[in-house]
């Protein structure tokens, strides 16, 4: 328990952050400042996401995500600009659940933790792209709901039982890396069926340029 959790935690911050950089902080920095879970000694450092300068700018900068998150086209646009902000600061916020460590176990940790939180960032990315093909505008909505829920719910997981974020966290990096490869090859596939199609045109077409 001593190492695995504050690896519990570490991980869980950093899947979430994937999701949500900003909604990863409000969360957890509400359910701090609230007394909804109480930090093990080890994650003292965690304890400023519950002051109120960073609860109150963590929050603005969620609800402003929130709105962007809804719509499409928007959202895709919003995922670019974070593809370095959310690694970056998801592996910065979850390193405070590690407490002191080495120099070398920092950087060490760092780069684990962002390659989590750009793993979860990869398939969140992704998985809009495809939504976003739809014409329709409510499965966008709906996955955006579900996304805010998976962030939440992580989160608590992450600072209330840690262990069992450690497994889930492995669980949804690893999940986050084959759908993100699995959209890869099927974007790069219909992309080369679609090169192929405007290459053989239609009868008598092909060669006239």
């Amino acid at each position: 328990m001593e190492v695995a959790g504050p690896v519990g935690a570490a991980l869980g911050l950093a899947v979430a952050s994937g999701l949500s950089l900003y909604g990863a902080v409000f969360v957890s920095g509400l359910a701090i400042r609230l007394g909804w879970v109480h930090l093990a000694p080890a994650w003292a450092s965690l304890g400023v996401l519950g002051d109120p300068v960073v609860l109150g700018v963590s929050g603005v900068l969620f609800f402003v995500e929130f709105l962007a998150d809804k719509i499409p086209v928007v959202d895709s646009l919003w995922d670019t600009v974070h593809t370095v902000i959310r690694p970056v600061g998801g592996a910065l916020l979850a390193s405070r659940a590690l407490g002191e460590l080495s120099p070398a176990a920092e950087v060490l940790a760092l780069l684990l933790l962002g390659g989590a939180t750009l793993a979860t960032h990869a398939a969140k990315a992704s998985t809009r792209l495809v939504v976003n093909a739809s014409p329709e505008p409510v499965s966008n909505l709906l996955i955006s709901l579900l996304e805010n829920g998976l962030v939440a719910g992580v989160v608590w997981m992450a600072l209330a039982h840690p262990l069992v974020a450690l497994a889930v966290g492995l669980v949804l990096v690893a999940g986050a890396v084959l759908l993100t490869v699995w959209l890869a090859r099927r974007a790069i596939g219909a992309l080369g069926r679609l090169r192929r199609e405007r290459g053989t045109g239609p009868p008598g077409v092909a060669g006239t340029a």
